[in-house]
């Protein structure tokens, strides 16, 4: 790399020439060649490098390499237009964009049976360095792809630029948010649930119609699924995001299916019965691994996967990646918006008790600066209802209360110096104190929420003023809320953490631009928000609360 040149132009260099530092071809000799083709049973007639490269779950010593083989990614038997062999591919792991100096390089089989994903795991490598990375099979290769290390355990490391997102439905819009977000260089990604979603074409339809469509029918199958992945990983802004920095994921609901709760499918599901639920939560689950960067540790078994886990980012921060719906318990009530008593019930768990012990005891052993909860679900206290019903979304942490509350008091006790919770979900940008008595406003803050809305789920949205919103109102400690498609991009530091909530003008048209609504700044031992720079909003106010009050919950909870 030519002295001189800032990680802002690698970043630069990498999402706006389409990846383009992919295209040299491998050495062929020398200390950096590449590792000698492997003996194959099948030549590929097309590149079958169509669905991108990731990478994820980075660590001090290295991360994992992802990526599948595809030559028609939306076959309907869920196989990519491959044929049913293995094939071996060539990674390499460089210290600069152009491979001139290859620090670490393999073969990995594509095996069949997986849908021929790649996951390579790596070892060795420095902590706290930028690698880039890519594969090749025959004569085809990748794009290159862009990743890092976590910092040495005993550092903090340099600021982190880490943004999240999540509910990015395909024919809602475009995915331009992923490009955006590329574009402003994060180090980490967090993806917080729904991926993708089961429907099947026109059954989730938005005002005004959908901007594309699905392939297939509602996602049941193990074909189905790794179709529905396929579609959605061979979008170009997506991709862009995925090769631009590391990723930690975890799902919400769609991933499998709408409001699920551990073996309870939601109401009219497609797979009613309980056996018939669980083999398509295998199959989901089965998918979602094939199509994401993780580590083998999160190889599913049948209906079951382990994806809560731990990232530790050095000494500035741990990541607490949280599974709140294979272990939940069914919501209360019946779902939905509602004045529930169980939903108070000490015994139920969004968390299930292994996963709450879990999250408590790291609290117990952090020695971060930032605890922070990467999640799916809103966190707190959201009450709709000015009057004395509390009436508050069940498939939330508000329809698990005392779990809500033993989490709160886990890292209270503990000691944790500052808690912070990412959500998604919601389709909205949301940001609220974090209070150990919600019913008293004021009850100390012991933390802060930042929600994220979503890709595109919902259409486009509109701006809004935030004082407007009638939650805000009935609940003091919500601070924001935004009806925008966007994301949340944070700089997180040793003595505060800012958060700016980035929203786009549409997702029905390509190519929106983003910009910046509000920006939020979390100073290091004062839990709690405090608002910096506001985008003005002049529209003249149309709507009663009752009116906002039920949109918002319509857009929260219609589905097909």
């Amino acid at each position: 790399m030519p002295e001189g040149v800032s990680a802002f132009n690698r970043r630069s260099f990498l999402v706006t020439t389409g990846l383009a530092a992919g295209v040299a071809a491998l050495p062929a000799t020398g200390a950096a060649a590449a590792p000698a083709p492997a003996r194959r049973r099948a030549a590929l007639a097309a590149d079958p490098f169509t669905l991108g490269v990731a990478s994820g779950d980075p660590e001090p010593d290295g991360f994992v390499l992802w990526t599948r083989l595809a030559l028609n990614p939306l076959a309907e038997d869920g196989l990519g237009g491959m044929p049913f062999v293995d094939f071996p591919v060539q990674w390499q792991v460089a210290a600069d964009e152009r491979f001139r100096r290859v620090v670490r390089q393999g073969t990995a089989q594509a095996r069949a049976a997986a849908a021929h994903s790649v996951h390579v795991e790596l070892e060795g490598l420095r902590p706290g360095h930028e690698y880039w990375y890519r594969f090749r099979v025959g004569r085809y290769l990748s794009p290159a792809g862009l990743t890092r290390t976590s910092p040495h355990p005993a550092s903090y490391g340099p600021d982190l630029a880490m943004g999240f997102v999540s509910c990015s439905q395909f024919e809602h819009g475009w995915f331009t948010a992923y490009r955006r977000l590329a574009e402003d260089h994060p180090d980490l990604i967090l993806h917080l649930g729904d991926y993708q979603y089961e429907y099947k074409k026109g059954a989730y339809n938005i005002p005004g119609g959908n901007v594309r469509d699905h392939e297939g029918p509602e996602t049941v199958t193990l074909a189905g699924y790794r179709q529905r992945h396929a579609q959605y990983k061979s979008d170009p802004d997506l991709q862009a995001a995925h090769a631009v920095a590391p990723w930690l994921v975890v799902f919400d609901d769609h991933e499998v299916e709408n409001n699920w709760a551990d073996d309870t499918p939601e109401a009219n599901s497609d797979t009613p019965d309980p056996a018939a639920f669980r083999a398509r939560r295998a199959a989901a689950f089965r998918a979602y691994y094939e199509n994401m960067p993780l580590r083998r540790r999160s190889v599913p078994k049948g209906p079951d996967i382990q994806i809560y886990r731990r990232v530790r980012w050095g000494r500035l921060a741990n990541f607490h990646m949280l599974d709140t719906r294979q272990f939940r318990d069914d919501q209360a009530c019946g779902d939905g918006y509602k004045d529930c008593a169980a939903a108070s019930d000490p015994a139920r768990s969004i968390l299930g008790a292994e996963q709450e012990r879990w999250l408590i005891k790291g609290f117990r052993r952090s020695h971060a600066r930032w605890d922070v909860l990467g999640q799916q679900v809103f966190f707190a206290q959201r009450d709709n209802n000015a009057g004395p019903l509390k009436v508050t979304s069940m498939d939330s942490w508000d329809g698990y209360v005392a779990s809500r509350d033993r989490i709160t008091r886990g890292w209270v006790e503990a000691g944790v110096r500052n808690a912070v919770v990412l959500t998604g979900d919601v389709h909205a940008h949301w940001a609220s104190d974090l209070k150990e008595n919600y019913d008293d406003p004021t009850s100390r803050t012991v933390g802060a929420e930042l929600v994220c809305t979503s890709v595109t789920s919902g259409g486009d949205g509109a701006d809004s003023d935030p004082a407007a919103q009638p939650f805000l109102k009935i609940n003091p400690h919500l601070k924001f809320y935004n009806n925008q498609r966007g994301y949340v991009l944070t700089r997180i530091e040793r003595e505060e953490m800012t958060a700016d909530f980035k929203t786009l003008t549409s997702v029905r048209a390509k190519d929106a631009p983003a910009s910046l609504k509000a920006r939020f700044v979390i100073e290091d031992r004062e839990p709690g928000l405090r608002q910096t720079y506001l985008r003005p909003y002049d529209a003249v106010r149309t709507k009663t609360d009752r009116d906002l009050v039920r949109e918002t919950v319509e857009r929260e909870t219609r589905r097909p």
